[in-house]
């Protein structure tokens, strides 16, 4: 179907993006797969390339673009060369918005140029060992100083996109207890340089999939966290996550749309080339109805998503279809990569091959950035259930 997301500014960006991933990423991915991380060289070059910054208002250096097909661009060409570019999305998609939003402009003039030139990445940290889609329930303490200049974060985070590498990590504190009247209150958004004494990356994590996109456990010991890398009121963070949320899931129903348009793509790739009983398996009934399905799923998901990026656009994109839009894609995209792999036989089962990969890198979807189940909790909701 004919997509109107798109203008020629975005499909020069394209060009661009694809050029830049078959110099600078393709021919060393197995390595940094391998090593659970890209090196800072990809993100300094996505600096570069402006990447960061499109997004960022123009009074702080930035290009002040409304991002989400370019955004959309960058999915749909990682995807297609089979790569992860490893925390980019968290860094301009999860974190970045809570610092337009609430940060103040002495602070978005102090990180902006080190945020755009890949100079300061950055992650966000919510999830706790014990604490995953119940945000209410953050542990992590953030004690303010007597003298009131900083604040002592203790306790543990884990499952952080972007954690090992991370320069600054916004962190979800608890700075009063939790109330039985009022769990959500008491939650504040601190800036925390990883420098600082007493932060440590307690191990990064062996994942399924994604291998080139670092994911950590991280410790807070007595670190001292000025009050001026306070994001935003001391106890309103749980108010400012549930706006950035609709952000997220958009992100990702992006991300997993991409992963399944490309999914077709290997095996269209792959099907036209493998012969079996003297011919094409692409020839065979079966393959054309797979992939027939196969692609009319992944058009109804590309009109799903074209439709709510424009709502974003406008401010229109509601909690509710958010998460019909973030659930809808995940589960479309398991269902083709699977089928997908199911036609390269044996062969889908070797990491040599994009699909395996894709097939590993697409599972979390359906969990991260409110699992499947969550979303589809909020959908009830919004129907009176």
């Amino acid at each position: 179907m004919r997509r109107d997301v798109y203008g020629p500014e975005h499909e020069a960006f394209r060009q661009t993006m694809r050029e830049f991933i078959a110099r600078e990423v393709t021919p060393s991915y197995p390595e940094w797969e391998r090593a659970g991380r890209v090196p800072r060289s990809l993100y300094l070059g996505m600096g570069e390339l402006g990447v960061f910054g499109i997004d960022v208002p123009e009074v702080y250096g930035g290009a002040g673009e409304f991002s989400p097909p370019y955004a959309l661009v960058i999915e749909e060409e990682s995807c297609r060369a089979g790569v992860i570019l490893g925390a980019w999305s968290t860094h301009t998609h999860l974190v970045l918005p809570y610092l337009k939003a609430f940060a103040t402009p002495e602070q978005m003039h102090r990180w902006m140029p080190g945020f755009m030139s890949g100079e300061m990445m950055t992650a966000l940290a919510m999830t706790e060992p014990g604490t995953g889609s119940d945000v209410a329930g953050i542990r992590t303490s953030a004690r303010l100083s007597e003298d009131g200049t900083h604040y002592v974060v203790n306790g543990a985070k884990t499952f952080i996109t972007g954690g090992v590498q991370a320069d600054r990590i916004l962190t979800v504190c608890r700075t009063s207890p939790a109330t039985e009247g009022d769990r959500r209150g008491g939650l504040t958004l601190l800036f925390i340089d990883t420098t600082s004494e007493g932060f440590s990356v307690s191990r990064a994590l062996d994942k399924l999939g994604q291998h080139a996109s670092d994911t950590g456990e991280l410790s807070f010991v007595d670190v001292k966290v000025p009050v001026g890398d306070r994001v935003g009121e001391e106890g309103k963070a749980f108010g400012y996550l549930a706006i950035n949320l609709v952000q997220e899931r958009l992100g990702c129903a992006a991300g997993a749309y991409a992963q399944a348009a490309a999914a077709i793509g290997f095996a269209l790739e792959y099907t036209r080339s493998r012969q079996a009983f003297g011919q094409p398996i692409a020839s065979f009934q079966n393959t054309k109805f797979e992939l027939a399905a196969c692609s009319a799923e992944v058009e109804a998901l590309q009109a799903m998503l074209d439709r709510a990026t424009r709502l974003f656009e406008t401010g229109e994109l509601d909690a509710a279809d958010a998460a019909r839009l973030k659930l809808f894609a995940t589960e479309v995209a398991g269902r083709v990569v699977d089928r997908c792999l199911q036609l390269h036989g044996g062969y889908g089962y070797m990491n040599e091959y994009p699909i395996a990969r894709l097939y590993a890198d697409t599972r979390v979807t359906r969990i991260y950035a409110g699992s499947n189940e969550i979303m589809k909790t909020i959908i009830a909701k919004s129907m009176g259930l």
